[in-house]
């Protein structure tokens, strides 16, 4: 396979693995784009992406800048002399400069079987949706939205317990071989693009801290897809208290069973933390409260004790 020279353009642990893939295929990336250091953890000292600190550790050149609509930063990503770009949850508006500027221009790896869940948050939003697969594409990217025709796309199957983190994780392995398939097809010429459907399209809107509320009236099934899309972040929580002294509980594990009674009721605390939904219930096996550590409904129960009849807010 010929070797490319390249950028990588990626932000998140998502990219990680498909830039750690590129490098071992032998490609040559002379440069890495990611989002600029944010603030964080107690010292709120500005940390790097995981992107950007798995370059700097294998010596590639990092560059962090807040836009590139800049005629400035435009002309120096055009002399880095690219035969192409590949974008991996990167998280900036590429303008039609930048896109042109590589000869092959850009290549983004997306988390969906497009054109379902366009946008932020694909991998979420599909197991929200109660989606039964989902999968990976390497798309040839253009000025719209995740509207560029696919080149390469391996569909997944989404299990019956499968979290948002579980995904995450294997759509990102699988996500690094498409990738560096479809590098070395385009080395040879033999990518051929396919435009996306018309019909089918679906927007993965940025994830609300809103949607993280469970609402008790909604039915369990769906809340179930709901809880594990939301895992393990934002997290689908709960709240026990009222007013300064109410204690978010975040729900991480949880299984739709059939039973009755009014929305929020909790129906039994014998092994799990059963409680009643609009339509059916859930019993919840594994909780979180803020700041602390995961733990089984048995362990939750000793510091909460919960009895039956009692309504969850």
């Amino acid at each position: 396979m010929d070797s490319l020279r390249l950028a990588f353009m990626g932000t998140p642990d998502f990219a990680v693995p498909v830039l750690a893939e590129i490098l071992a295929a032998g490609h040559e990336v002379v440069a890495v784009y990611s989002q600029p250091p944010r603030k964080a953890g107690r010292g709120l000292a500005e940390q790097p992406s995981p992107v950007h600190r798995f370059a700097e550790e294998h010596g590639i050149p990092v560059f962090t800048p807040v836009s590139l609509k800049g005629e400035e930063e435009q002309q120096a990503f055009a002399s880095l002399d690219l035969d192409a770009a590949v974008v991996v949850a990167y998280g900036l508006l590429l303008p039609k400069p930048v896109l042109e500027a590589p000869e092959f221009g850009c290549l983004n790896l997306h988390a969906s079987l497009l054109p379902r869940w366009r946008g932020a948050a694909p991998i979420q939003r599909a197991i929200m949706a109660g989606d039964k697969e989902t999968g990976v594409m390497v798309m040839q990217m253009e000025e719209g939205l995740d509207t560029g025709p696919v080149l390469l796309a391996e569909r997944v199957e989404i299990g019956p317990e499968e979290t948002a983190g579980s995904l995450h994780d294997r759509l990102s392995h699988i996500g690094a071989s498409l990738m560096v398939r479809a590098l070395s097809a385009l080395s040879r010429g033999g990518l051929a693009p396919t435009p996306q459907p018309e019909t089918g399209v679906t927007y993965a809107k940025k994830i609300e801290k809103a949607e993280a509320r469970i609402d008790w009236s909604r039915p369990a099934k769906e809340l179930d897809c709901i809880i594990r899309g939301l895992t393990p972040f934002p997290g689908a929580f709960f709240e026990l208290g009222e007013g300064r002294n109410a204690t978010r509980i975040k729900v991480l594990r949880a299984k739709p069973l059939a039973k009755s009674g009014k929305p929020g009721e909790v129906l039994s605390t014998l092994g799990g933390i059963v409680v009643a939904c609009g339509q059916g219930a859930l019993e919840i096996s594994e909780l979180q409260r803020a700041g602390k550590s995961p733990m089984f409904a048995r362990d939750f129960l000793r510091g909460f004790p919960l009895e039956p009849g009692e309504i969850l807010a």
